[in-house]
């Protein structure tokens, strides 16, 4: 027995010495990051700027990778790219930018307000040469604002419209015998359509025409005045296909040349004056960040409250705008005397009817207390609009998709499908009529149905008051413009569910103008994880995440995505944006 005990004692004593070395070898690593020193910019830099790279709203970092590989795991944020932007502008080591431009995952009001940063780069007189073997047009989107623009001589330019696809899982459900039991308020709330038709109602293509063919046109207008071409033609060239190789491109001036990348170097090294372009002095934008400090200066404060994914219930998920952690966040900034005014970024689709409305509380509460500003990103529609409606002020891009002002429940009934093709029934017993409603494994009677419905249009009919109040208009008149209709920032501004056109900078600005504040530092929220917290916290959502969506691949994973959200949907009413784009641009 003796024996046995010593065992054990010696083997728990040694998981504890293995567990606090690993934490010491943790804590060392983590140190070794935030502490190292700033690199020098060398002098004739060139900033890159792979557009291959999804630029998130906040900044974040991927501990696993910078185990790997020091300093490659760190993304910066689309903000903290547009001020790295804007300082190369007046950087003297900075000589000019290369634009790497094959692919764009980024949406289109962050491409519109990387292009707009680079646009007033120009104004420096330093250059911007754009490089892709291929172009896709979500990449020439903002490659256009280059002073040149090279493809490959076998790769070629995308120039053929754009175009929206949505899944429609009816005919799945029909075969399976699951009977999907909606109710939505707003003839323009199309989200759950997928659900009830096999192709998009007139209602929706005539909305998604608008939006689609607006962000469009914002391609077009971008595309014809940096490279001083006709609008019409470039539509012509299009509607007519011409342009199906790297010549077709040259042809019709969207590019200046076929090269391949030694040649585009070397007119680079040109630009500097140098003879080898071996001597280039290429920085990423990851470096960059490393190399210099960004802070504001003043003692006025201002924070940035970042609202991205999809709005949840309960405590936090990837991604995602709980209900319960905004809540505390945005009691503590109301409470919080030295924070002088806050602005919201919303990048969200929306999601439950429920948690935004919570969180719509806490930020009316707030805008008691200190201005509150709105900057909307790529989406800030149904639920997104939801949290952002009673702001002070609200400013939107001009392809930024918002509105979507609507509601819709989704109950599944499967009791056909678990009966004629599983062979399992179900029997209850019940203490009273609707004890065991809703139910999925039984149809609703026209009672329940009225029930739920009634739920629906009250919570309809709430979200176009807030709004109504929130934009001190009429609710008749926000009834006329919601619907459940998307509209894009150009559009919302003239109806007048937006401000004005503008980035998160300038709802910054807008903010310290309303609180009076001559200079201000920024502080962003949620306040990053820590090192150490991603490493732990993230280790087993990062390793699955990965391995499934490099075995199925970029549309089988959106599939994937859309079909989890599908799963959220049910049983839950929603204020949820109806888009599921399967062929970008």
């Amino acid at each position: 027995m003796k024996s046995f005990f010593k065992i054990v004692f010696a083997s728990l004593l040694s998981l504890i010495i293995f567990t606090l070395l690993g934490l010491f070898v943790l804590v060392g690593v983590a140190s070794s990051f935030s502490n190292e020193e700033p690199k020098l910019v060398a002098t004739n830099s060139v900033l890159v700027l792979d557009l291959s790279e999804d630029f998130p709203e906040q900044t974040k970092s991927d501990a696993f990778s910078e185990l790997i590989n020091k300093k490659k795991g760190k993304v910066p944020s689309l903000s903290e790219l547009i001020a790295l932007i804007k300082h190369a502008k007046t950087d003297s080591a900075i000589k000019g930018i290369y634009i790497k431009c094959q692919q764009n995952p980024n949406g289109y009001a962050a491409s519109d307000e990387i292009r707009t940063a680079l646009i007033d780069f120009k104004k420096s007189n330093k250059f911007i040469v754009a490089f892709g073997e291929t172009i896709t047009q979500k990449g020439y989107w903002i490659a256009n604002v280059a002073n040149q623009i090279y493809t490959h001589p076998q790769g070629g330019l995308e120039w053929a419209g754009f175009s929206y696809e949505t899944m429609f899982l009816k005919g799945l459900l029909d075969k399976l015998e699951i009977q999907p039991q909606v109710f939505y308020a707003g003839k323009f709330k199309s989200a759950t359509e997928p659900f009830r038709y096999t192709e998009m109602s007139p209602a929706n293509k005539l909305q998604t025409s608008v939006w689609l063919n607006g962000v469009y046109n914002s391609f077009i207008q971008g595309a014809a005045q940096q490279r001083s071409l006709n609008a019409d033609t470039l539509k012509y060239i299009s509607d007519k296909g011409l342009v199906q190789n790297a010549k077709d491109a040259l042809k019709y001036n969207l590019v200046d040349g076929l090269f391949y990348d030694d040649q585009v170097k070397k007119v680079i090294a040109q630009k500097l004056r140098i003879s080898k372009s071996q001597d280039i002095s290429f920085l990423n934008f990851n470096d960059y960040a490393s190399s210099v400090a960004i802070r504001g200066s003043g003692s006025g404060k201002i924070a940035i409250i970042y609202a991205d994914g999809d709005i949840v219930m309960g405590k936090s998920q990837n991604n995602s705008i709980a209900s319960d952690d905004y809540r505390v966040l945005i009691q503590k900034l109301r409470n919080d005397k030295n924070i002088d005014a806050v602005v919201l970024r919303v990048n969200s689709p929306g999601g439950s009817a429920l948690a935004s409305d919570i969180i719509w509380r806490e930020l009316d509460l707030l805008k008691k207390e200190k201005p509150l500003v709105v900057s909307m990103g790529n989406y800030a529609a149904s639920g997104g609009y939801y949290i952002a409606c009673n702001a002070d002020s609200i400013l939107a891009d001009a392809n930024t998709i918002t509105g979507s002002i609507g509601v819709f429940s989704v109950i599944p009934n499967i009791s056909n499908f678990m009966k004629n093709k599983l062979g399992i029934t179900f029997d209850r017993v019940n203490t009273s009529t609707y004890a065991d409603a809703p139910s999925a494994t039984r149809a609703l009677n026209a009672t329940e149905q009225k029930f739920i419905q009634a739920g629906v249009d009250s919570i309809y009919n709430a979200f176009k008051l807030r709004v109504a109040q929130g934009r001190k208009k009429s609710i008749d008149y926000i009834d006329t413009i919601a619907q459940g209709r998307v509209w894009i920032g150009a559009d919302a501004v003239k109806v007048g569910l937006v401000d004005k056109i503008g980035n998160l900078n300038d709802a910054v600005a807008t903010a310290a103008n309303m609180a009076h504040l001559k200079g201000y530092s920024i502080k962003f929220y949620p306040e990053p994880k820590s090192f150490i917290e991603d490493l732990i916290e993230g280790y087993e959502d990062k390793v699955k995440t990965k391995a499934i969506k490099e075995e199925l691949g970029v549309e089988s994973w959106q599939s994937f995505q859309y079909l989890k959200s599908v799963k959220q949907m049910m049983g839950q009413p929603q204020t949820r944006l109806p888009i599921f784009v399967v062929n970008h641009p």
